[in-house]
């Protein structure tokens, strides 16, 4: 029971988030909204982890089984994916890069600043 309870809890967020994208003057997924009022609830302590833990942990160990419809999704368009091969690969490549380079800049600079309050000095 206590598995269904976290469940709808999980489940109640999706759909506010959801609701709350089909209020936005501008389109936005909702699922991303959903994440961030999850997030936001968890952070805020409105919702506490051990509300959602068990379904969310179930959710994670079967995160395969769960892309399964939109790898399916997407091979139906393969053709397509052929014929743009090139620019598809082009984006993957550079946008790959660019979040290497924004994750170790962010990583950098959280160490730089836990440092300052620590009141040493970051190693360069």
């Amino acid at each position: 029971m206590k598995f269904l309870k976290q469940l709808a809890l999980i489940f109640a967020v999706c759909l506010a988030g959801e609701g709350l994208a089909g209020l936005l003057p501008f389109t936005f997924p909702g699922s991303v909204l959903s994440m961030v009022l999850l997030f936001v609830l968890l952070a805020s302590k409105l919702l506490k982890l051990e509300q959602v833990e068990d379904a969310g942990d179930f959710f994670l160990k079967n995160m395969a089984f769960l892309f399964v419809p939109t790898v399916v999704g997407v091979m139906e368009h393969f053709p397509l994916l052929l014929q743009n091969l090139l620019p598809l690969l082009a984006v993957i490549i550079i946008t790959t890069i660019l979040t290497f380079g924004a994750a170790a800049w962010t990583a950098t600079a959280v160490i730089r600043l836990q440092s300052r309050k620590k009141g040493g000095k970051a190693d360069d």
